[in-house]
């Protein structure tokens, strides 16, 4: 970790350790990504943890990265047009977990481990404030190392205003145009890319993918105004040994950066 950065307790232990990809999971052992048996064997090897969380029906916070059910679970159709009472029912196709929440993580990390709650958008016009601020709310409320993150800025915006003591991260890679970009344009692109919204949104770190690393943008934010930087997804030694030039931390999976290198 690049000592000259300043950081606060709580920030300082996330980027202490590796950080799990959507816990520990190894789909091939019926291990899948963002369960309990992911989380749980995440936290039997001290990792820190990174989770997404998908707003329901009814504005609470599944654990869970896809925004519709069909790739991991028995259950179909989009998550946020379904209940939690409903979601709680809903099995993994492989494993014994079932769909979870915010809350359950928490209860069963019990601040063993840091947390990094990536929020995922819908990218609507509210940028889904309500659910921002439950999630928030509960962070706050969590006795132990946690950040949120997103993609979202206008959501790091919700963040901030709601409770600027809960740490913040923004989300970022090339933003290159595709699918997931679809509904932005070259300027909004730009912005995202080189993380210009920083001003407004106050981050307190940066999670960017290590295949669009370096750039001006995170690179400058790290160099000048301290902020440390996760890169994602790592899962090469070429990765790796990029990252430990670039980054602060490491977001991995597919690998124990313990017992090996990446392949």
């Amino acid at each position: 970790m690049n000592k000259t950065l300043s950081m606060t307790p709580d920030l300082k232990a996330i980027f202490a350790r590796p950080i799990a990809h959507r816990g520990y999971h190894d789909a091939e052992n019926g291990i899948i990504e963002n369960t309990p048996a992911a989380v749980g064997k995440a936290v039997e090897k001290v990792f820190a943890i990174e989770v997404d969380v998908q707003e329901t029906a009814d504005c609470e916070a599944l654990v869970f990265h896809d925004y519709t059910l069909d790739r991991l679970t028995e259950g179909t159709g989009k998550v946020i047009e379904q209940s939690s009472a409903d979601l709680r029912q809903v099995h993994m196709k492989t494993g014994d977990d079932r769909l979870w929440f915010l809350q359950d993580l928490f209860d069963l990390v019990d601040g063993r481990v840091p947390l990094v709650i990536e929020i995922k958008s819908l990218l609507r016009r509210d940028a889904q404030g309500a659910f921002v601020r439950h999630v928030i709310d509960q962070v706050a409320a969590y006795r132990g190392p946690a950040a949120i993150k997103t993609f979202d800025p206008d959501m790091l915006s919700i963040a901030r205003g709601h409770n600027p003591s809960v740490l913040r991260g923004i989300v970022a890679d090339g933003a290159e145009p595709g699918p997931t970009y679809g509904l932005h344009g070259r300027m909004d692109r730009f912005i995202l890319r080189h993380i210009l919204h920083a001003p407004r949104t106050r981050p307190d770190f940066i999670s960017y993918g290590i295949n669009d690393l370096p750039k001006a943008g995170p690179s400058l934010l790290r160099s000048v105004f301290k902020l440390p930087l996760m890169c994602w997804t790592v899962r090469t030694r070429d990765q790796r040994e990029k990252a430990a030039r670039l980054a602060d931390q490491i977001v991995f999976e597919g690998f124990d950066p313990d017992e090996t290198t990446a392949n």
